[in-house]
């Protein structure tokens, strides 16, 4: 039965940005296109480095510019090109409409303030509403996150807090405001396996509100009961996307399937996991070719020559991979079916 595919909340295409370092430039993303329908929670998965943050941070104009640079693409939300917006309007998008987890929970509070004030300013500046009314409403999140003694909380500056701490404040400024859209990069890093639990648990509620979710991570199983469609990335590029159930039990590129035959086993768990051989190519100077082929059991001569485009498959997603479709693979390889 065909997947049904929901009208896009956020749309990205060929999205790439680059940095100017000290060895040349760097293409950290490079051509990423990406769909998240309202209430959809999209995982983005792919190794340390394959632009992953890059993307969520450029979707929002975060980057440093300079050394960044975004080069071209657009970035659409509810019809509006977020690249072109003025910082005044892009100001009134942020936080309110669409929020933003950052994977480093000492970068996004002011040393200089006390948890309480960077709240209630957070919800003040997007919302009419008083400042008693404002810590009432922060004391109640931040029991939500399990955070005990929370008018504690509220007077502390962040250095008188734990990471675990800070990311869960964090996610309380990135969730009270409803945002249509939550960009989640790694936002359990620094918590224990009990307090993960109750931050997935909470996410999972903002479907009910159709708030839509784009979880970034490295955690397979955190995809797997999190998100809805997935789309893995690779040297900078999305290399598969698909229903999570399908590319799961079916992964059509070769990297994809690398990455799942390193997931371990709870039904074995002495089994010996797969390593996937070879570097990761520098952003610095790209391969021609497919940027999987010095690493993949399966390269033949064209994935040196040409970057296979993407191929749709019977999930709705897509995969670039020459063999995906039979017909593109030479006499002897073996297909990926």
């Amino acid at each position: 039965m065909p997947h049904t595919h929901p009208q896009p909340l956020l749309t990205v295409r060929d999205l790439r940005v680059g940095f100017t370092v000290d060895e040349g430039y760097l293409r950290a993303v490079d051509g990423v296109s990406l769909d998240v329908a309202e209430g959809e929670t999209l995982g983005l998965v792919g190794e340390s480095g394959c632009g992953k943050s890059v993307t969520a941070l450029s979707l929002l104009r975060l980057i440093p510019q300079p050394p960044g640079q975004i080069e071209s693409g657009s970035v659409h939300f509810r019809g509006r090109d977020l690249l072109t917006l003025s910082a005044a309007e892009l100001r009134s998008v942020r936080g309110r409409e669409i929020s933003l987890i950052f994977q480093e929970p000492q970068q996004a509070f002011s040393p200089l303030h006390r948890i309480g004030d960077q709240l209630v300013e957070a919800l003040q500046f997007h919302q009419p509403i008083s400042r008693p009314d404002a810590l009432c409403l922060s004391r109640e999140w931040l029991t939500r996150v399990g955070l005990g003694d929370s008018d504690e909380r509220l007077r502390s500056y962040p250095h008188q807090l734990s990471g675990g701490m800070l990311q869960r404040i964090m996610i309380v400024m990135a969730l009270f405001l409803n945002p249509a859209l939550v960009i989640a990069d790694e936002p359990t890093t620094a918590l224990d396996v009990t307090i993960q639990a109750q931050i997935f648990s909470l996410m999972k509620t903002l479907k009910e509100d159709r708030t839509a979710l784009m979880l970034i991570t490295h955690d397979l199983g955190a995809v797997w009961e999190m998100c809805d469609r997935v789309a893995v990335m690779y040297a900078s590029r999305i290399v598969e996307t698909g229903q999570v159930a399908d590319l799961f039990a079916r992964p059509a590129h070769p990297y994809t399937r690398a990455l799942m035959q390193s997931i371990p086993s709870l039904d074995n768990p002495e089994e010996r996991l797969e390593v996937i051989p070879g570097h990761v190519p520098s952003p610095l100077a790209y391969p021609v070719g497919c940027r999987f082929r010095d690493r993949c059991p399966h390269a033949f001569d064209r994935c040196r020559k040409d970057y296979p485009p993407d191929y749709s498959k019977p999930d709705g997603g897509i995969v670039a991979c020459f063999l995906a479709d039979s017909i593109h693979a030479p006499s002897g390889a073996e297909g990926l079916s």
